[in-house]
């Protein structure tokens, strides 16, 4: 029963993480993404600091460490993907994004040495499958190909970078919420992403990486405040506190539900068009939790 709670947990964090892309969407044309990054976390970490003041003020030096390395992972991985967004298309970074689902069992095995079972693996190739589907913008995979094949770039390759992080930091979640107390982890994790941000901020535009621009307007204060409470505080909470109790391999299949909810909410919100060839990239994810979960009862 637990382990069912820990999955539907997981899962709400997709449909919370996939409402993200139509608001900072939006907000991305008044505000520079490194800045947006800064003031997300940083909201959040003030929100949460008097209700955690206690437990940070008695935190060990195990948990610190734990909560720095996932903060390092977790706020790279978003910087990487937006500076790789200013070369590439958000149709290659959609899907090399979500790469991190195949490289999760692979670095499961390294780091914990852990093997996923034959029917995880399974799943990750449907899942696989469904996101080349799903980020496929067009009516035919000829053109999704030919985009993908023809223009290799740095963003890709930073994007790819953004995909490692991420398959790290779910990985290490695994690992550090058995052994630490979550709550100072989350704390951590927002706080220095806040100073990763703020950095950023300073320094991207120095080097060409980034336009500093700030306009604070609706768009910008909604997207803000829904990132910060519900994409930042509650979600990694979340993740912290119910990931432990599902395999990291099964994790990531989960996870990749968001780009469904994103495209679902995007259709909602934005009027944005679901491709025939969305709807099957959809099945095919869908069908890989679903064969990864039938499987996984069998074994219990």
């Amino acid at each position: 029963m637990r382990k069912y709670s820990g999955e539907a947990a997981l899962l709400l964090i997709t449909v919370i993480w996939g409402g993200t892309f139509a608001l900072v969407k939006n907000a991305l044309n008044d505000i520079s993404p490194s800045l947006f990054l800064a003031i997300r976390f940083g909201v959040a970490s003030v929100i949460l600091f008097p209700f955690l003041y206690s437990q940070l003020k008695n935190i060990n030096k195990e948990t610190f460490v734990a909560g720095t390395i996932l903060a390092v992972f977790f706020f790279l991985g978003f910087q990487f993907q937006t500076i790789g967004l200013n070369y590439t298309t958000a149709t290659k970074s959609g899907f090399i994004t979500g790469t991190f689902v195949v490289i999760i069992p692979i670095l499961q095995t390294i780091i914990e040495k852990r093997k996923p079972r034959i029917h995880n693996i399974t799943g990750v190739i449907l899942v696989f499958i469904g996101l080349i589907f799903l980020s496929s913008r067009g009516e035919n995979l000829f053109h999704f190909f030919k985009e993908f094949g023809s223009d290799l770039n740095i963003g890709d390759l930073f994007t790819l970078i953004c995909a490692i992080l991420f398959a790290f930091q779910v990985v290490y979640v695994d690992i550090f919420t058995k052994k630490y107390p979550f709550m100072p982890m989350v704390f951590i994790q927002l706080f220095i992403s806040a100073l990763g941000g703020t950095m950023a901020a300073l320094l991207l535009p120095s080097f060409g990486l980034e336009l500093t621009k700030f306009n604070l307007n609706f768009n910008v204060i909604t997207s803000i405040l829904y990132t910060s409470v519900f994409a930042s505080i509650i979600a990694i909470t979340i993740q912290l506190k119910y990931q432990k109790v599902v395999s990291p391999t099964k994790a990531g299949i989960i996870y990749s539900f968001e780009p469904i909810m994103a495209a679902t909410l995007a259709y909602i919100i934005l009027n944005e068009k679901i491709t025939n060839f969305g709807f099957i990239g959809g099945g095919f994810i869908f069908a890989g939790l679903l064969v990864s979960e039938i499987f996984s009862n069998k074994d219990e």
